[in-house]
């Protein structure tokens, strides 16, 4: 009998192996070897064609050194304080919708819309509301507020203002679907007893809504976080370009710029392609860290 049940066992582990051995192979297509191949065109000044000489570290010094990498970062950092709005926005719009205020099934649909537009329409739009003879400015003027009337793209630090709120435009959406879901999970006799109580709407969101969400909102924060840093080539191409200078430019622009538009740099690109891949990374583990330390500390 002990034979036939581990007879049993040891089938349905093979039979496991080999329902994951495709998809698998497909990962390895997909994700290892562009990044290993990435990683060995990091060491060399490939153009992308036949030139592929090995160069070592050098890629990475002129990165690091000589070159405005640490303004890109700075750049990223800034940027990256669209997460924590986007993520409080989202939860906010997440439990209006849950509570079913007047007009909730409309606004279920509209929030959603940017995520189904085009990120470069998107900039576009943000790009002629916010410009130098936009609404925007025109709306000041009528107003007899012309000071305010600037040119927003012409400064770095505004420029990167209307960057955070069109990333978080785009993203409440997505968060409010997020936060919606994790909320569904939690059984609606919760909410009974809580009213029962008399705990009233902001008792049940603080009590109940974001104790019950923790995991949902590690997740939001650790996902927009990385894709803060790998996904906003289509808003700066659009909105800004990288300028004035490189004031509004990030990591994975400047990739853009070294691979297709300065030399075709494909070796120094791919140098900091792993470099970004290397903060992603780091930053991820941080994170989640620092949820595991909360997670302990609420124990």
């Amino acid at each position: 009998m002990t034979v036939h049940v581990n007879s049993l066992k040891r089938r349905k582990a093979i039979q496991g192996i080999l329902s994951i051995i495709p998809v698998v192979v497909i990962l390895l297509l997909i994700r290892a070897y562009p990044i290993a191949t990435a990683i060995y065109k990091s060491f060399t000044n490939w153009n992308g064609l036949s030139k592929n000489d090995w160069v070592g570290l050098q890629n990475y010094i002129d990165v690091i050194f000589d070159g405005p990498f640490w303004e890109l970062l700075k750049n990223n950092f800034i940027l990256l304080l669209n997460v924590p709005i986007q993520v409080i926005v989202g939860l906010i719009v997440a439990v209006l919708l849950y509570e079913e205020v007047p007009g909730w099934k409309f606004f279920r649909s509209l929030y959603y819309i940017p995520q189904i537009i085009s990120a470069v329409i998107i900039g576009y739009l943000f790009k002629i509301f916010f410009g130098l003879y936009g609404p925007l400015n025109l709306v000041f003027k009528n107003m007899g507020l012309d000071f305010l009337a600037i040119d927003w793209f012409g400064n770095g630090s505004t420029g990167l203002l209307i960057i955070i709120l069109c990333l978080v435009w785009f993203s409440i959406g997505w968060q409010a679907i997020l936060m919606l879901g994790g909320m569904s999970s939690i059984s609606p006799s919760i909410f009974e007893a809580a009213k029962i109580d008399g705990a009233n709407y902001w008792q049940r969101t603080f009590h109940i809504v974001l104790p019950m969400l923790v995991r949902v909102i590690e997740y939001a924060v650790v996902m927009s976080g990385v894709w803060t840093f790998t996904g906003l080539f289509p808003f700066i191409y659009s909105l800004t370009k990288g300028g004035p200078g490189y004031e509004t430019t990030t990591i994975d622009y400047m990739i853009y710029l070294k691979a297709f538009v300065s030399g075709n740099d494909l070796g120094m690109a791919c140098s900091l392609a792993v470099i970004l891949l290397i903060i992603i990374l780091a930053l991820t583990f941080i994170e989640m860290k620092v949820a595991d330390r909360s997670d302990d500390w609420g124990e």
